[in-house]
């Protein structure tokens, strides 16, 4: 606010000797109102970003289901370096790659590299267990590093496998298709279309078995985008 007073840097509130013109008189009111207004606009501004993450960040106030358990990595520049996601164009299967490994393992392997030992960048936002359970290690406001240059618009999933041909289990693989299918449905996203593997980012052999097995790619994705037209459905009728 303005301040009045008879030095510093505020209007004095000793009228000046020589008379003042209409406009003249008028200018305190007019910086008054113009501070006012813009002091309303910094709270405004505020209150759309009073969380962690700006709001218009795609991936804010965004709430997980029930069966997301969130365990997020601590931030730092090899594996959650807090680099905001800003669009999210796709979602991105992978697979761990090491057969018989659980989620919590995997997880616990991405914070190890916060110390930068191994010069290693790699995570993922989410990671699918052989029991069904998804761990989210990295917020969907923040990049996860797991798609190469289709980290900066796209969710990444790892996905543990019993074995080293890279098959989902059943109870993974039903996890696997609702966590997406809930994605797509969140994000507007073509399951046909949006949901990738990594191979079709960079050619790697991951996720290994439905690289080598393109129908049950296929029918991955058909099982997602069933998810989605029942979300959406059951949202229509809420």
């Amino acid at each position: 606010m303005v301040t009045l007073s008879n030095g510093g840097d505020g209007f004095s509130a000793v009228p000046p000797r020589r008379k003042r013109g209409p406009l003249r008189a008028l200018l305190p009111w007019v910086v008054l109102t113009l501070s006012l207004i813009a002091s309303c606009n910094i709270r405004v501004r505020e209150a759309r970003t009073g969380g962690e993450y700006p709001s218009w960040l795609p991936g804010a106030e965004i709430e997980m289901p029930e069966y997301v358990r969130e365990d997020f990595l601590t931030k730092n520049p090899y594996s959650r370096p807090g680099t905001y996601l800003r669009k999210i164009d796709g979602v991105v299967i992978h697979y761990v790659g090491n057969p018989g490994s659980t989620a919590n393992a995997n997880r616990n392997y991405f914070e190890g590299l916060a110390d930068g030992q191994n010069g290693t960048y790699a995570s993922s936002h989410f990671i699918v267990g052989l029991q069904g359970e998804a761990l989210q290690c990295v917020p969907l406001t923040e990049i996860a590093y797991a798609s190469n240059n289709r980290n900066a618009d796209t969710i990444s999933i790892e996905v543990c496998h019993p074995d080293k041909g890279g098959q989902f289990n059943d109870m993974t693989y039903q996890r696997v298709a609702e966590l997406t299918g809930w994605l797509c449905w969140k994000f507007a996203l073509d399951p046909q279309e949006d949901v990738i593997r990594h191979y079709d980012v960079t050619g790697k052999l991951c996720p290994l078995y439905y690289v080598e097995h393109p129908d049950a790619w296929e029918a991955l994705k058909g099982d997602i985008a069933a998810v989605k037209a029942r979300l959406t459905a059951e949202a229509a009728e809420t």
